[in-house]
């Protein structure tokens, strides 16, 4: 298993639809065993392949709660469901998640409390999952890589000039920008 670089916001594959996974071989075992330890790593709740250059349709998620207990695992071409988000503004502690593809910052982001996922394993068996709440969040979060969208690309519009601001300034928003996980300090 590997750590790979995480792209950053403004490579093209994090701006773009991924492609539907076709082959099922070891290359795609080697590439999710990768993400798993990438996401761990980094640390993060989820990776999508885009995130770590690849455009296909996956992504992996891992979070241990005392309520739910360890949550992890791998969906592959996924379709995703969701209720209807809550009218409003975010709640700026409750609903503020953040992005390994825009690291270091959060934001507060209105999504949809219920989630459905469904898909395929690596033995191309189905998946599905329901969920609420945050796991809830961390499946809409990932499944938007896979459509080409950040979460900071469906911020309130005060938040996006910020996001553009913070871009600017970090040198971000070009193609093949990327950070290590376990190398790089991004808190500098």
């Amino acid at each position: 298993m590997a750590i790979l670089p995480i792209r950053i916001t403004g490579d093209p594959v994090l701006h773009s639809p991924a492609e539907p996974v076709t082959e099922f071989d070891d290359t795609l075992r080697q590439l999710v065993a990768d993400m798993f330890e990438t996401m761990d790593a980094a640390p993060g709740v989820g990776l999508a392949a885009p995130q770590v250059g690849v455009p296909l349709r996956l992504f992996v998620y891992g979070y241990d709660t005392d309520e739910h207990g360890r949550w992890r695992g791998v969906v592959i071409n996924p379709e995703l469901w969701i209720s209807p988000p809550p009218a409003g503004d975010p709640d700026e502690e409750l609903e503020s998640e953040g992005c390994l593809s825009f690291p270091g910052e959060r934001f507060p982001l209105r999504r949809a409390d219920e989630a459905i996922v469904t898909g395929v394993d690596l033995e191309q068996q189905p998946v599905e999952i329901r969920v609420d709440g945050w796991r809830a969040r961390i499946l809409q979060h990932e499944y938007d890589h896979l459509d080409g969208y950040l979460y900071v690309d469906r911020l309130r519009r005060h938040e996006r000039k910020l996001v553009a601001k913070i871009t600017r300034k970090m040198g971000w928003g070009a193609p093949g920008i990327s950070w290590m996980p376990g190398v790089d300090n991004l808190d500098d």
